[in-house]
């Protein structure tokens, strides 16, 4: 992740993360999915988060703009990331590794046994990116309660369902 740097989001940054958010979601409409880019992070979850230390951002050079971020928080009884954001431009290089290896390191701080996420089954950057940073599968028919829970938050904010798949990985707290 050379010429990047991971840092906790920052009030300044704020305004930026929705077009973040936006372009890389773009990505998802040669899959017929272009409803992601129009389903984005509402502005004040974006300030909860930032005013409780739960969003990161990636910037290059040190400073600058933030070209991906990270948002997460407390679901039941561990840490889950609502959010992962890259810019495509600033793809395949490790900001997103970095972004999520930051989460990890932020559920370790607190703790937290585990970090879940929800994402799409079979897109090359989605389950299969998070499966390489040690990632599984839930069993749909077995998710916990919190997670049916914002399984139908995310219905109900216009996610598509059909492919979507809900991830664990461990975090070694000892």
């Amino acid at each position: 992740m050379s010429g990047y740097r991971v840092r906790l989001a920052n009030a300044g940054d704020l305004p930026s993360l929705a077009e973040v958010e936006r372009r890389a979601c773009a990505r998802f409409d040669a899959f017929g999915l272009s409803i992601l880019a129009q389903v984005i992070t509402p502005p004040e979850d974006l300030i909860a988060a930032q005013a409780d230390a739960r969003l990161w951002v990636a910037v290059e050079r040190d400073e600058g703009p933030p070209i991906g971020f990270a948002l997460a928080c407390e679901l039941g009884g561990g840490a889950h990331l609502d959010e992962l954001d890259v810019l495509p431009e600033h793809g395949r290089r490790g900001v997103g590794a970095a972004l999520v290896e930051t989460v990890c390191a932020w559920a370790r701080a607190r703790r937290l046994p585990s970090l879940t996420l929800s994402t799409m089954r079979d897109i090359p950057w989605n389950a299969p990116f998070y499966r390489a940073l040690g990632f599984r599968a839930l069993d749909g028919a077995a998710l916990p309660p919190a997670l049916r829970g914002l399984r139908d938050h995310e219905a109900a904010r216009g996610l598509p369902m059909d492919g979507r798949v809900y991830m664990l990985r461990e975090i070694n707290i000892a």
